[in-house]
This record gives C-alpha cells, structure tokens and sequence, in this order.
C-alpha cells in the first residue's frame, strides 16, 4: 500500500507537470536550457533564504519569518531571471536559428512562451524540493495517522505541490508580461498571492488540510485568469478554441 501511496502521490504532483513539458518543451532544446536555466535561478533564490536563516539565529524559531524572505528572493530571483532572458534574447534567437527550419523557433519569438517555460523551470524545482521528502516518507515502514495524525496528509501535499508548480507557471507568464509594460499592479498581484498562497499553509499544522487547499486553488484559477489575459487570451479566442474541439 505505502509504495502505491507514493505513485499515486507522485501522478498526482508532478503528472500534469510532466505532461506539459513533454508536449510544449521537450521537442526544443531551447526550451529545455531556459527551464533549467530557470530552475537553477530557484536554487539560487532558496540558497540565500537559507543563509538568511540560519544567519539571523533570534528569528530561527518562527517559521513566518524564513518563508515570507524566502517569497521575497524567489521573486526578486524571478525577476533577475527576467532580465537575463531579455538580454540573452538575440543570441538565442541566432542559435534556434541554425539547422531550424522557419518559423519553428517561435519560443524566442514569443515572448509569451519563455514567460511560461521560466516559470515551469521555477515551479517543478519548488515542487521537487517541498515533496522528495515527503514522498521519501510516504514508501513506509508504517501508517500514516496511528499516532493521531490525519490519514489525508500524503495526498493533500500533493495537491498542494501541484498547485504550487502551476501557479509558478502562471506567476511567470503574469510577471514577465507585467515588467514588459511597467505594470506595477500584476507585479504586486504575483508578489501578494504567493505570500496567501504560502501562508495559508500554516493552517496545516492544525490538520485543516481543506481549508489550505480551497484557498490555494481558488488563488490558482483566479491566478491561470490574469495569466491567460496577460498571455494575450480573450473570451473570443476562448471561444473560438473550444468550437473547434
């Protein structure tokens, strides 16, 4: 049971994820580098909260503090990754276009898609960093909740991850497009909703798992609207995309 726990644990996180990258990234090797890319600017952004938090040893006890520093340098890390796509644009674009047939290099093209491969690359090493270990925990030996705990844990986790790597992915598209147009507004939207969706999680240490996963999903689909609009998406092309299923 423990070891079909963490399968079904793991489907459930990183499943959709996995099917986004080998249907829209896999295929381009451009792509590829910027979601690693990407991902390594996260690892960066985690490197320093951790030195931030073990530096200051008086606030080392409350939890608040290292997660609230530790959304500030993702963002400000989001940001930096920003401007290095920007600057880096022109030489990717000379790159794609070698040995690639016309008009199949559109992630340079479009800015819209290197907003979203950058934000997978950040929200796949989030979610790969906040789950290993509890997957690690979920292959057993034991049960979970005999000691009192809730039998729902494994599985809300990784909803939560799931959740967490899709709204990466929606942040990046909202604050590429943001800092395009100087949009003061949508930047502190992504800055304001990572800090409700991460708080919110806090509830779990009182086992109100449905209450951390109502709030974080609501986030996530008022989130995928903003992103969808800053993608240049309209109710007509909505429209038009799902007449023709």
């Amino acid at each position: 049971m423990t070891t079909m726990e963490f399968f079904g644990c793991t489907f459930i996180s990183f499943g959709p994820p996995f099917a986004m990258f080998c249907l829209l990234i896999a295929k381009d090797p451009i792509r590829i580098i910027i979601l690693i890319s990407a991902a390594f600017f996260w690892l960066l952004s985690l490197l320093l909260s951790s030195i931030l938090w073990t530096a200051v040893v008086p606030l080392k006890e409350y939890l608040v503090f290292g997660v609230t520093f530790s959304i500030i340098f993702q963002e400000l890390f989001r940001y930096v990754f920003y401007r290095v796509i920007r600057r880096a644009e022109p030489g990717l674009e000379k790159v794609s276009e070698v040995g690639t047939p016309s008009g199949s290099h559109m992630v340079v093209n479009d800015r819209t898609q290197l907003a979203f491969v950058s934000g997978l690359g950040f929200g796949l090493m989030a979610g790969a960093f906040s789950l290993t270990n509890i997957l690690a925990d979920s292959v057993g030996p034991g049960t979970v909740g005999l000691t009192g705990d809730s039998h729902y844990f494994f599985l809300c986790s990784s909803f939560t991850t799931l959740a967490f790597i899709l709204l990466h992915t929606f942040w990046g598209v909202i604050f590429f497009k943001a800092c395009d147009n100087r949009n003061y507004t949508l930047i502190a939207y992504v800055f304001l909703s990572h800090l409700i969706a991460s708080g919110i999680t806090f509830v779990n240490q009182s086992q109100l798992y449905m209450v951390s996963i109502v709030v974080i999903y609501a986030v996530t689909v008022i989130t995928s609207v903003f992103a969808f609009y800053s993608a240049g998406g309209s109710l007509n092309s909505l429209k038009r995309v799902l007449s023709r299923q």
